[in-house]
């Protein structure tokens, strides 16, 4: 029986299935802790080794050093470690990546370019990428996660989502507030106001559509409450039922798994999706009608994706459809 990435996506690029949860950590000890929860939970959330922000000031050499050797090492069980490094205009940047490559290259799930004030900055960084991979023989692209914060990464936003090697576009909340010149309130920072205020919602539709029209994902910035569980979650649940975004950032253990439940499917979605999945498996994908309803290939790659994400969120899928499917 084919499975449902051989014939469901012919001539397309797939859609990438990544975790729901990019949890941000800078230092050596905060890293080391977000790996130990990883090792607990699996590759529910992806960690990014924070080299804009993270390195003590006049220590960016070591703290590169120090990323490209955790990335490197069997800590790294389940291959779920990026890096953002500095943005293009800083004197550090290519040094990050020549110091984090030929040492971690090849473990590396990402790189995350901040501050990028157009598609130019993102095609600079796949070519200055490209060109030490190649020097080193590493036989890979390395994907991309580009940040969208700046009126600029803004107004390009589709010229950035279909450069070849991007599967993430991040929106940056704090940056682009900061960059309206006091135009936007400091309420639309935190909920509700990061929601509702026109500017920041035309920007989320904006990056989410070209995401996902590109065949990327559209990531959410942090929310910046750190101990209510349920605002926590309630954010989450917002930036994917209303603005499409399928993935979002933490920067504190406790966010993750509030984020990663608000991202999950129903399971009412699941257990449909595997009725379909396995009915149209078993007619070898040729159309099928299901509770009085037909289904075609359509609906068969809503239903994958669906089922996908829901794999990749810690649903736990039905024994049949794991074996098919997942085994």
């Amino acid at each position: 029986m084919r499975h449902p990435s051989q014939v469901l996506f012919t001539g397309e690029k797939s859609f990438p299935c990544l975790p729901a949860v990019d949890h941000y950590a800078g230092s050596e000890k905060l890293i080391g802790k977000a790996l130990k929860l990883q090792h607990d939970l699996g590759p529910l959330f992806d960690i990014t080794c924070d080299c804009e922000d993270g390195a003590h000031a006049g220590a960016n050499r070591e703290h590169a050093e120090m990323v490209a050797r955790i990335i490197a090492s069997d800590d790294n069980r389940h291959g779920r470690m990026g890096v953002r490094i500095h943005d293009v205009t800083h004197p550090h940047w290519q040094q990050d990546l020549e110091i984090i490559i030929p040492v971690a290259g090849s473990r590396l799930a990402f790189v995350t370019l901040p501050k990028v004030s157009g598609s130019e900055d993102a095609r600079l960084l796949m070519r200055h990428l490209d060109r030490i991979c190649a020097s080193i023989g590493l036989l890979r692209s390395i994907p991309l996660h580009i940040l969208i914060e700046t009126h600029g990464a803004l107004r390009q936003v589709w010229e950035i989502a279909a450069i070849p090697t991007v599967e993430s576009l991040d929106f940056g909340l704090m940056d682009f507030v900061s960059s309206h010149h006091g135009a936007i309130p400091a309420t639309a920072m935190s909920s509700p106001g990061q929601f509702d205020h026109p500017l920041i919602v035309r920007a989320k539709s904006e990056v989410a559509s070209a995401a996902l029209a590109n065949g990327i994902v559209p990531s959410h910035n942090v929310t910046t409450e750190l101990r209510d569980i349920d605002y926590i979650r309630n954010d989450a649940r917002r930036a994917r039922e209303e603005f499409g975004f399928l993935r979002m950032w933490s920067i504190h253990p406790n966010q993750i798994l509030p984020i990663v439940e608000a991202m999950r499917p129903d399971f009412s979605e699941v257990e449909t999706a595997v009725a379909i999945l396995i009915a149209a498996q078993n007619g070898d994908w040729a159309p099928i009608e299901h509770a009085g309803r037909l289904h075609d290939r359509a609906s068969y790659r809503y239903y994958w994706e669906l089922l996908a994400r829901a794999q990749a969120t810690g649903v736990t899928i039905p024994a049949e459809a794991s074996t098919r499917f997942f085994g």
